[in-house]
């Protein structure tokens, strides 16, 4: 596979990223619904670190302008939260829900991860393709082996923040949350609205209306994950 052509500097670095979301961790209260999914990421952040420095990645350059780009897409929500501005439709559940009691933890690591992957991640391939002058195509190692992170991470996840299977009955609502959200089918989605967008660059009306549609969608998916529970 040809990949994107070397440029001489990348936007951001992935220590930057890792810099803003350890001082997110520090400060939020660990409760905090955006603490529960800063700590998701934190993880998944430093393990593609890791692969990058251990050389795991076809394209050095392209792994980190993708990483640096789509971490970017989180902080400027948690930014403009913060400052009182409405950030994306996908993440306003996350910020509205972020301290409701009645929201699990769990709730929250995969409200995030949906919002992120399911919009985020697509407007990354797209702000890398043109920052390094390449096309979709030429990232689809880089997207697989994050996805793939991204999938062990997620059953990490499951596993930690679970209840244990005494407490997870079928009646749980918290069973059926669960079965109706797949990461596997989120990213597959992803990878075909990263190329649609891509494709529909020159036609920008059309393009913005796309990311719109999609924006909202996913956080339709996001206020259902996060419907509250009972204990």
């Amino acid at each position: 596979m040809a990949h994107c052509e070397q440029l001489t500097t990348v936007p951001g670095t992935v220590d930057g990223v890792l810099s803003r979301m350890r001082a997110l961790d520090a400060t939020l209260p660990p409760w905090d619904g955006v603490a529960v999914f800063n700590r998701v990421y934190l993880a998944v952040t430093e393990a593609v670190d890791r692969q990058i420095d251990g050389g795991r990645f076809p394209d050095a350059r392209a792994a980190i302008t993708l990483d640096v780009r789509f971490a970017e897409r989180y902080l400027a929500a948690v930014d403009a939260a913060d400052a009182d501005r409405r950030p994306p439709a996908c993440w306003r559940p996350l910020f509205q829900f972020r301290r409701h009691p009645g929201v699990r933890p769990l709730q929250f690591a995969l409200a995030g991860i949906n919002a992120h992957i399911g919009h985020d991640l697509a407007l990354a391939v797209v702000d890398t393709c043109r920052t390094l002058g390449c096309e979709p195509v030429d990232l689809e190692d880089e997207f697989d082996q994050v996805g793939d992170l991204l999938v062990s991470l997620e059953e990490r996840i499951r596993d930690e923040l679970m209840p244990g299977p005494d407490l997870l009955q079928i009646s749980d609502p918290l069973t059926h949350l669960l079965g109706s959200w797949s990461l596997e089918r989120a990213r597959d989605a992803t990878w075909a609205a990263a190329r649609a967008l891509w494709a529909l660059r020159r036609l920008p009306d059309v393009a913005g209306e796309f990311t719109e549609r999609l924006d909202a969608a996913v956080g339709f998916a996001g206020r259902m994950l996060l419907t509250p529970l009972p204990d």
